[in-house]
């Protein structure tokens, strides 16, 4: 699943993150930010009537995304503990 397909609230852990071409700076950066496999992520909000941008909860940190940039990230979904 994509991490702008999430549904708002969901547990879910990073798979990977994909590149849209070679030397992508925009998946570099992502990965950079933390957004790497086995790390917990959930969606918090999107933007008006579910546009951009989604705001994105990773470990302790939120991050606001264009939902193109989160569509590059792999999730799947986790029990809710």
């Amino acid at each position: 699943m994509r991490l702008s397909d999430l549904p708002k609230g969901s547990p879910a852990v990073v798979d990977r993150v994909d590149d849209a071409h070679l030397d992508d700076a925009i998946a570099q950066r992502l990965r950079d930010l933390g957004f790497v496999a086995g790390e917990p992520v959930r969606l918090v909000a999107r933007g008006p009537l579910g546009a951009d941008p989604l705001l994105i909860l990773i470990g302790s940190t939120r991050f606001a995304l264009r939902r193109s940039e989160a569509a590059r990230v792999t999730v799947r979904l986790q029990e809710a503990a």
